[in-house]
């Protein structure tokens, strides 16, 4: 059945992607045979940067050809030859706006549209004004304006992303979930941490896969175990984020791995050093001061004393800000949730 529309238009912040965007860009893909989707933010809006909207338009529209606009890119195109006006900014007029996007669909994407699809009163005004420059015809297609389909919108969302947590996609959630990671040596408490601190946070933890595979490997890892290991973990850890409630608690990392592939193996994949620069929110460091438990994997007191000489001079190297946990469980999971609501950034 032939659609009433041959190109459609979206342009958004997307800050963040929310459903109510969502069920404005199906409602355009039930009314296209092409659409595309255009976003620009100058400024960008916090935890909402261009590859991260980037990001959540692909995950959310595979199919649907997106384009997220920056100062970078237009500079960009305009050594290509291309002649584009500057990226306007989010308080620029509206002609300042219209006029830009309607040079960027001719002069980047290299066609024009039949419709554009918004939720805004502007609306009209916009498709009027495209149409003008296109020579033909724009419809504008207004739908849900009162917002009574998903009554929501990007400001609420930045306010309190977690209390609205139902209006994100879980992929788009996932990013602003604030990840914990614990570090520390053998038999320094960390697992039971993890799990403790996770219930205590009304959240979910994830486990060490390091410790898996060399359980199920019997304690023999071989060299590629190691950077196998490191993408598991964080493969583990972004798809924990999406089932996350404001906090996700990470026993281990992959600093932890790449430690381990130099104590192993004297040294470390490329990729495996990258992987063990990702930066979490909140660091902790489990101290020693549990007694040492031999239960058959671990090595002994001197390793251990190795390993959290490592992780200090490690930390402090990358300049990353943490906080060492010491006593009891119950006490460790005390002074983790005061480190967590402390108005001080954590890192």
């Amino acid at each position: 059945m032939r659609k009433a529309f041959r190109r459609g238009l979206v342009v958004g912040k997307f800050s963040p992607l929310h459903l109510g965007h969502e069920f404005l860009i199906r409602e355009a893909l039930a009314q296209c045979e092409q659409l595309h989707l255009l976003s620009y933010s100058l400024p960008e809006l916090p935890g909402c940067e261009a590859p991260r909207r980037e990001r959540w338009l692909q995950v959310r529209f595979p199919d649907v050809p997106t384009l997220v606009v920056t100062p970078a890119r237009v500079q960009a195109w305009r050594g290509e030859g291309r002649v584009l006006p500057d990226l306007p900014h989010n308080e620029a007029p509206d002609h300042q706006q219209r006029q830009f996007v309607a040079e960027l669909c001719q002069v980047v994407l290299g066609t024009t549209v039949d419709a554009v699809f918004t939720s805004e009163r502007y609306g009209d005004g916009f498709a009027a004004h495209l149409a003008q420059c296109f020579d033909h015809p724009v419809q504008h297609v207004c739908i849900d304006q009162a917002r009574v389909a998903v009554p929501i919108s990007g400001t609420q969302l930045r306010e309190d992303p977690h209390r609205l947590k139902a209006f994100l996609a879980p992929p788009v959630y996932a990013d602003f979930v604030e990840r914990i990671v614990l570090l520390g040596g053998e038999s320094t408490g960390k697992s039971s941490l993890a799990a403790a601190l996770a219930q205590a946070l009304g959240s979910v933890h994830v486990a060490e896969y390091g410790r898996e595979c060399w359980e199920a490997r019997g304690g023999e890892l071989q060299y590629d175990n190691l950077l196998h290991i490191g993408r598991t973990q964080v493969a583990r850890e972004n798809a924990a984020a999406e089932r996350a409630n404001r906090y996700l608690v990470c026993d281990t990392s992959p600093l932890t791995t790449l430690f381990y592939s130099g104590a192993m193996f004297g040294r470390a994949e490329p990729e495996l050093q990258r992987l063990a620069e990702r930066p979490y929110a909140h660091t902790f460091l489990c101290a020693d001061d549990f007694p040492f438990v031999q239960d058959g994997t671990r090595q002994d007191e001197t390793f251990r004393r190795r390993q959290q000489a490592w992780y200090r001079d490690e930390l402090q190297r990358r300049g990353c800000i943490y906080h060492e946990l010491r006593g009891s469980l119950a006490e460790r999971v005390a002074q983790a949730i005061k480190m967590l609501q402390s108005p001080v950034p954590q890192a």
